[in-house]
């Protein structure tokens, strides 16, 4: 439903209480209480037989005889009465109640009062927070519709949680540090209203400016995972989740699903979502506080200046095992330096400006440091002595920190000595730490954040096709098809590995051979020295059960090695149905790294990529990242790059760098074929061989499940719908490729931009405009297939051209789209126009959005008389000099 009827539940004019009491220590007692004290100016209207008045409020006895029509209901009775109250609430025309009452796992009739109290609201759109929920508080309306035990500050930050007694402890702590609220939400059950459907309803009102999320779990991944990545374009959203194990790991069949624990994919969802994850009450605030405050940081280098050796290493070390990196100041930055500070100063960074550094010696290091080249953020720390006035050093760091736009955060160590120092930097609105940790923590916030966000906005280069993607589709489907006819979930290797090549994974020749004679005629055709291996589907782990064994160089020690595998299978796991045995060519690369590539399936997130160091002892060593399908080479880059063994594949003692373009484009790759093929739960490529000429996949396995999904229909991100794109014929005989926008088109929209007459421009973006900057092209090129459609006209000879494009962004119920559409000046005419619009109305209705809706400028005569074509109604908006035009469909 999303955000359907929250308007009732966040600004409503009135409040009826379904249960109120007048017994002190009763939940209607203390809701009632809170409703009278929060200062609402609206009718609170109480509902009870039992009382006349409540609270010295006139009461009524039931809901039939309220007065008005309440906007919101909060009910506190017991669970197996709120059905029927939500029916009678939404008969009366109330569209938002707040449940506070437990015990609905009761059932009725064969369905819990959950469902059935779902089903009560639905008729009517009736929207509920909870059940088992503390409440609502909207400090701004003097809104406290909880129990909680105290109000709240008014702010402009949004905090919603599943936890209500983290709601209350945080309700209490952020009050003693003057810290407000926009809305506190409890969510507690969230039967009906979650995260999703919040987040979209905050990620859009003026009065919040962040969003703090508490979760223990999230229902609906795309809806949550869609709402997230649309408020992170335009807020920060900060999470804390409990739960870090991974205890869905143990039934895990591959490497793969017992490295991808639950909390490494949440990790991913946040990260791919463009949010950031804090793992502490304190965090919260501190981050909150942080992103409001930072410039934007590019990248990890810190250059610390103190006055403070210790501090200083401190820092270091606290930055150096967070995943940053401390600036290599430049020789021209040092020789300044060593023009104006004390002949024992560090001479490196940190700069250690010694004990008695003042307020001059502060700033002219200052004025130095801002001016290298080689950072990308400045920590000011200061350690109170007796020599130095704090307060007058804070005021000239302030004042030259106004004088640039480079990121810089300040870190005055100690309580009331440095207070007066913190304040100032407050007042300016600079980010100030009381210790080293908090000042490095920070940091590594706003770079992680920094990073998150590019991943919104990023534009990935293009990928070479060199695959049949139909081809590989087709062949991939038949050994699938036949894998489940013979009632199996596990592929063979050989299997698996023809999969990998059909989407163009290199992997080595691979023979099958049905008994010893097989396995030695097999070896003497692919040459010696042959690898041997079990083929069984009973075992997954071949190198655990004795299945495999490696560098075989004559026939004679193969069949001994063959026989004795066999009886070793045999007497370890006599119930195992053994088919025989593969041999392939002995692949013995000194240079080449190990690595493993491989996918699973988490129950809330569905597929994820896993990406890390391989071989035998994976599980042991345990170096790995995970990621979200689909992936594109800028978010391959970025998995390969959260691991350890990224470092060693830039080469080191005298080994050759990995062809790293070739392992991103494997993991692209794999991406694709997850995407294609639904049935695919698990896979492993374990070893994938890198080394500097490409890669080489030296085993194999994939799990697999009947579906009646599709593989986009699983994926929590919507990947690129290939399968909208169209050919079209103009009337001038031009063929023209009608497709989603991708990433990648961001180049050719700039271009198609350019060489559109300004008069088109400011027809379509109602100003004028020549500046296409990246960000603004990104949001335009980088969208979410789920709630939003471009479809742009591409020239198919080799000049790739955009001349037009089309775009529907619908509301977050995807009942109503917003349209607008733009073509190149010179090729105006020409019947694209009408081709693009026939196709987004064809696809907005096949979607189920029920009206399209549009805003043009009257002197735009051309778009007029287009949406006339269809059947647009127009509206004249003198008032604001538009025409506004809708289309049922």
């Amino acid at each position: 439903m999303s955000v359907l009827n929250l308007n009732k539940m966040f600004k409503p004019e009135s409040v009826a209480l379904i249960g109120a009491s007048d017994t002190n220590g009763a939940l209607g007692n203390v809701v009632m209480k809170n409703l009278i004290s929060g200062g609402f100016s609206g009718p609170i209207l109480p509902v009870n037989p039992k009382y006349k008045y409540v609270n010295a409020v006139l009461a009524y006895q039931d809901i039939k005889a309220l007065p008005i029509v309440p906007d919101l209901a909060v009910i506190c009775t017991p669970a197996k009465t709120i059905p029927d109250l939500i029916k009678e609430l939404g008969e009366r025309g109330t569209r938002a109640a707040i449940v506070l009452s437990a015990g609905f796992h009761e059932s009725i009739d064969g369905q819990s009062l959950k469902q059935h109290m779902l089903d009560a609201a639905k008729p009517y759109g009736l929207r509920i927070l909870g059940p088992n929920c503390v409440g609502l508080l909207i400090p701004s309306l003097g809104l406290n519709a909880s129990f909680a035990h105290t109000n709240s500050l008014t702010g402009n930050l949004a905090f919603v949680s599943q936890s209500g007694a983290l709601c209350t402890t945080i309700l209490d702590w952020a009050k003693s540090r003057g810290i407000g609220f926009s809305y506190f939400i409890s969510l507690g059950d969230n039967a009906d209203i979650d995260f999703g459907d919040l987040l979209d309803y905050l990620g859009s009102d003026q009065s919040t400016h962040g969003v703090v999320l508490y979760i223990e779990s999230v229902k609906l991944a795309r809806k949550f995972m869609s709402a997230a990545r649309a408020t992170s374009r335009n807020i920060p959203v900060i999470v804390i989740k409990s739960g870090r194990v991974a205890e869905g790991a143990k039934a895990a069949t591959s490497h793969t699903g017992a490295l991808s624990g639950s909390d490494d994919v949440f990790d991913a969802a946040i990260r791919r979502a463009g949010m950031l994850r804090v793992n502490t009450i304190n965090n919260i605030f501190d981050a909150v506080e942080t992103l409001a405050r930072a410039r934007p940081i590019k990248g990890n280098r810190l250059i610390i200046l103190t006055n403070g050796g210790g501090p200083g290493v401190l820092a270091t070390d606290h930055l150096i095992t967070s995943g940053g990196r401390i600036a290599e100041l430049s020789s021209e930055t040092i020789q300044e330096l060593n023009k104006l500070l004390p002949p024992t100063w560090s001479k490196a960074n940190p700069v250690d400006i010694i004990g008695d550094g003042d307020a001059n010696r502060y700033v002219n290091a200052l004025k130095v440091l801002i001016k290298d080249p080689n950072y990308d953020a400045i920590l000011v720390m200061l350690v109170p002595v007796a020599v130095i006035d704090n307060k007058e050093v804070a005021m000239a760091v302030a004042k030259e920190i106004e004088k640039t736009n480079k990121p810089i955060l300040t870190c005055w160590m100690g309580e009331d000595g440095v207070a007066e120092g913190r304040r100032i930097f407050e007042q300016e609105g600079i980010p100030s730490y009381d210790t080293p940790d908090s000042a490095i923590q920070a940091f590594m916030q706003i770079v992680e954040y920094g990073c998150n966000k590019e991943n919104l906005i990023e534009t990935p280069p293009s990928i070479a096709e060199g695959i049949n993607q139909d081809q590989a589709r087709a062949s991939t489907q038949k050994i699938i098809e036949n894998t489940l006819q013979d009632k199996r979930e596990i592929l063979t290797e050989p299997e698996a590995k023809n999969i990998l090549s059909a989407y163009g994974i290199p992997i080595v020749e691979t023979k099958i051979a049905n008994n010893v004679d097989e396995v030695i005629s097999a070896a003497d055709k692919l040459g010696y020295p042959v690898v041997l291996k079990i083929l069984s589907s009973d075992i997954s782990h071949k190198s655990d059960a004795g299945g495999v064994l490696i560098g075989i160089d004559s026939g004679q020690i193969l069949q001994i090695a063959a026989e004795g595998m066999l009886a070793h299978i045999n007497k370890l796991q006599p119930t195992a149905r053994v088919e025989g045995f593969t041999v392939q060519k002995m692949v013995a690369n000194t240079d080449a790294y190990e690595l493993i590539i491989g996918v699973a399936t988490d129950p809330i997130f569905g597929p994820v990529i896993l990406f890390g160091h391989g071989g035998v002892s994976v599980e042991v060593i345990n170096d790995k990242a995970v990621a979200l399908p689909p992936l594109n080479m800028k978010l391959a880059n970025d998995l390969i790059m959260r691991t350890q063994i990224s470092k060693l594949l830039s080469g080191y003692r005298g080994i050759p760098a990995a062809n790293l373009e070739e392992v991103k484009l494997t993991l692209v790759k794999i991406s694709q074929l997850i995407i294609d093929n639904p049935e695919i739960v698990e896979l492993d490529i374990n070893p994938l061989f890198a080394d500097s000429k490409g890669v080489v996949a030296l085993d194999a396995r994939i799990k697999i499940k009947a579906t009646d999904l599709t593989g986009s229909e699983r994926l929590v991100i919507r990947p690129y719908p290939q399968e909208l794109e169209e050919k079209i014929i103009l009337d001038t005989g031009q063929e023209l490729l009608l497709r989603p926008i991708r990433p990648e088109d961001e180049f050719a929209h700039h271009e198609f931009l350019n060489k559109t007459d300004p008069e088109d421009i400011y027809f379509r973006f109602f100003r004028a405009a020549n500046n296409f900057s990246h960000q603004f092209l990104a949001r335009f090129t980088q969208i979410d297939y789920d709630r939003e459609m471009a479809f742009i006209a591409k020239t198919t000879d080799h000049k790739l051209e955009t001349l037009g494009v089309i775009r529907a962004v619908s509301d977050s119920d995807n009942n109503e789209a917003e349209i607008a559409i733009i073509v190149r000046t010179d090729m105006q005419g020409h019947g694209i126009g009408k081709k693009l619009m026939e196709k987004i109305v064809n696809y907005c209705r096949e979607r189920g959005i029920k009206r399209l809706t549009g805003q043009i400028l009257p002197e735009n005569h051309a778009m007029i008389h287009l949406v006339k074509k269809f059947n647009f109604k127009t509206q004249a908006q003198p008032e604001f000099n538009v025409i506004y035009i809708f289309l049922e469909l």
